[in-house]
Formats: structure tokens, sequence, C-alpha cells
């Protein structure tokens, strides 16, 4: 509740210290990425599924967040397509999938059109969200290393988050890109950099489709791509003058706020996959 100020005046709600931010951060991602590593883990379907959720969740967000179009019509307008895909992919039909994802750009594009709203903004969203979750679906069911790739893609784009969310409130310095996201700063960006490349040496033990070096490199390009798209959904953001993209996870805001540099990253290591017949070298 905002406190009353002496002259009857109602002052501004005071803003969360950033102790209690800090906790409700750590405890949400406490209670949620155990859920997710064990799908991930299982795989299969119990992945797909819990992709095609997050698809349709993300589908409500974006048309929440654009103004456009909200609720229900969202989901469907949107997250059909992504669901879709998922489904194709464990069928070994990704170039299916592929196709249908382009289609639901397509008839994003279409559907918000005849909803009167803008029709770029339903086909961004629908490529936006269709691309990366048949990038991680794709993934997960590659044959031997899938399970370690989809782990190694979430690890370091968790590390590059963390440790550029603690070097920027500790460093500061210089900002990154001010006038899209004015709290992020190249300190930030760095300690990023060094978390995705420590993610991907962790994991070269096992992680057996590159050298330890072709890992530590590739996290250096992968928390570039995340941080691009980290700033990619705050250029959004603040063209549509919203905060957060939802509020379903106390501390992060809404899924797209959690995952917005997963879905930059994503369907690049897929795409280096498949240029590397298999590996990533």
């Amino acid at each position: 509740m905002s406190s009353i100020a002496v002259n009857g005046d109602t002052a501004p709600p005071r803003a969360a210290p950033a102790g209690s931010s800090l906790r409700t951060r750590v405890l949400a991602a406490l209670v949620l990425a155990p859920v997710a590593l064990a799908l991930i883990w299982a795989g299969g379907w119990f992945f797909a599924a819990f992709v095609a959720l997050g698809a349709a969740l993300m589908a409500r967000e974006w048309g929440t967040m654009t103004g456009r179009v909200t609720g229900t019509t969202a989901m469907i307008s949107l997250a059909w397509a992504p669901v879709a895909a998922t489904v194709l992919v464990p069928l070994g039909m990704p170039g299916w999938a592929l196709l249908v994802v382009l289609a639901g750009v397509l008839l994003g594009a279409l559907s918000w059109h005849l909803l009167g709203a803008a029709a770029r903004w339903g086909a961004l969203g629908a490529f936006w969200i269709g691309l990366p979750c048949l990038a991680l679906v794709y993934l997960r069911q590659l044959p031997g290393d899938g399970l370690l790739l989809v782990l190694w893609v979430m690890l370091a784009v968790w590390a590059c988050d963390s440790l550029a969310y603690f070097a920027g409130r500790s460093i500061g310095g210089p900002k990154l890109a001010p006038r899209i996201s004015p709290k992020k700063t190249w300190a930030g960006l760095g300690g990023g950099i060094v978390g995705a490349a420590l993610a991907g040496l962790a994991l070269s033990p096992w992680l057996m489709v590159a050298a330890a070096s072709v890992l530590c490199a590739l996290g250096i390009v992968l928390a570039v791509v995340a941080q691009a798209g980290d700033l990619a959904e705050s250029a959004v953001k603040r063209h549509f003058n919203v905060k957060d993209s939802g509020h379903l996870i106390p501390g992060h805001g809404g899924i797209w706020d959690r995952v917005d540099g997963l879905l930059f990253v994503a369907p690049m290591v897929a795409a280096f996959v498949l240029i590397g017949g298999g590996g990533l070298t």
C-alpha cells in the first residue's frame, strides 16, 4: 500500500529493496529450474509438451505486450504453429516442422490484419516464438549428445544472464545500449561472456560434439547473441512502453523476460549443428 504524505497527497509507491528483489529472483529460480531440468532430462514428448506450453504462454504475452491482440486470441493466432512443430519433430519430420513455422508467420500476419491489428507484429511474434521452439526440440531429439547440447545451451544462457546481472550491478560503468535498456552495461556483457565460456568448459568432458576450446569460444558467441536477444525484447517493450512481458514468474516478469536470450541462442546452435553435420565443428 502506498504511504500518505503529510500534506495529504499520495506519495509514490516505494521501490522494493534490492536484496528483496534478488531473493525473489533466486527463490523463483530454485523452484522452476528443477522442473525444467527434469523435463529436459526426460526428453521426448515430455520436453516437447514443455516447449509447446512455453510457446502458448509467450504468444499470450506477445499479444498483451504489443497491445494488439490479447488473451486466447493471441494464443490461437500465434502459438498453433510452434505447437504443431514441436509435435512434428519427435515424429521425425523436422523439415515439415520448419514449413509449419513459416506458414505460422504468414497466417499470423493475416490473422492480425483481419483482427485490425498491425500484421507485422503478428508475423514477427510467430517467427520469434516458432523458430526457437523448433530449434530446442530438434536439438533435444538428436541422438547421442542431444540431452547435453540442450543442457549446454540452457547452462550457457543461465550463466550469461547471472554473471551479467552481478557484474553489471557490482562494476557498473559505461552503458551498453542506453536508449534501449538503460541498466545494461559493458561490464555486464563482459561478465556474461565469462559465464557462458565457463559453461562450455564445465560440460566439455561429457559433450563430445566439440573440443573444450571450441565450446569456450562458442560460449563467447552465445553470450553476445543472448545479449542481442535481451536487447531486442527490451526494444519491443520500450516501443510499447511496457516494463515486463508478463507477471507469471516472481522477480523475473513473464516467460519472455526469462528466455529472451535463449530465443536467439537456440536457433543459432541448431544452425551450427546442421552445418556441422550433427556436431559443432
